[in-house]
């Protein structure tokens, strides 16, 4: 058994038995032992050999158990800083209470933090997407790094399937409309599914709505939305400043970027390949938990068990890019 011993201590339990077991005078052994009398005194008068705790066993404290009863209240209660209700304890309730004094009797009944105290505001949740039938798409655009070997940055365009979670993405050197249009064209031509709706932002390449004062209504004269149109896809846009709308595709943006800054690419060419691979494995090998734990391949396979009227083709590969 391990044994704690004072600081300060001139005697061992050995000693302090031997002490206790001994009838000779106190400065006999005081003198044998390298003490004192009052130590011999002390523990002849003990029955046991171990010393004692030394926390005070009278609390150090000017104010009575109601009046620090009363403190705590406060502090609970108002959550003011410790000056504060320094002030107040001082004020009403015993003029005496020092700062350190009024510390530890919060600490001693728990309310020492007010951090602690102070109610923590609940995080928002993050909305849970409407449950869709695959066909509701979700189109964004994400800037990618430029590499040394090109001469400006070029554009991600991602789709992602709302029910199924399958990504389709394409890298064009600019965010024109023209590219936003051949972007929807190859997605229709790549996706199983029979693509119904479209979301996007409110980005020229994708609507000539404008904000702010000179805000107004699409005027359906966009490339893209009469490409939309020709295909018998609705075109949706989200509200100005509200990127969350289209979260979804936002979070898949978030795993690209991810995937950027964990690389280090020392080409165009290798940073387009590694994307590729990346979204090839995502649609095919990535469970989502979202889906259940099933991949955007299997998912999309369910579905079309179900309800293959939503198909164009049986979803048995879904490569996600095109070249």
């Amino acid at each position: 058994m391990m044994i704690r011993l004072h600081s300060l201590a001139t005697t061992t339990p050995k000693t302090r038995a031997a002490i206790q077991a001994s009838d000779e005078p106190a400065w006999v052994l005081a003198e044998r032992y390298g003490t004192t009398e009052q130590t011999v005194l002390k523990w002849r008068g003990r029955d046991s050999v171990h010393d004692r705790s030394h926390t005070p066993h009278r609390l150090q404290t000017v104010m009575t158990p109601a009046q620090e009863a009363v403190a705590v209240e406060l502090r609970k209660t108002l959550l003011v800083p410790l000056d504060d209700l320094l002030s107040v304890v001082r004020e009403f309730l015993n003029p005496a209470v020092s700062r350190s004094g009024l510390d530890r009797c919060l600490r001693r009944h728990g309310v020492g933090s007010l951090r602690a105290l102070k109610a923590k505001q609940p995080k928002p949740k993050h909305g849970t997407f409407k449950t869709y039938e695959p066909g509701y798409i979700h189109i964004d655009v994400k800037y990618l790094p430029q590499m040394a070997d090109e001469k400006k940055r070029r554009y991600l365009f991602v789709a992602i399937d709302r029910a199924t979670r399958w990504v389709f993405v394409r890298i064009f050197g600019s965010k024109a409309a023209a590219n936003a249009r051949r972007f929807l064209r190859e997605l229709e031509e790549a996706c199983p599914i029979r693509i119904r709706t479209v979301l996007t932002d409110n980005g020229r390449e994708f609507t000539d709505r404008l904000f702010g004062e000179r805000r107004r209504p699409r005027s359906g004269r966009h490339e893209f939305d009469r490409l939309c149109e020709a295909l018998g896809v609705e075109h949706r846009l989200t509200r100005p400043r509200t990127p969350q709308t289209n979260g979804m595709v936002e979070r898949f943006n978030g795993r690209v970027e991810d995937v950027l800054q964990s690389h280090r690419f020392r080409s165009g060419e290798e940073l387009e390949a590694t994307l590729s691979r990346y979204v090839w494995l995502y649609n095919q090998e990535l469970p989502q938990s979202a889906l259940g734990g099933q991949t955007p391949l299997q998912a999309a396979m369910d579905w079309h068990r179900r309800k293959p009227e939503l198909f164009k083709k049986i979803p048995e590969h879904l490569p996600g890019c095109h070249r």
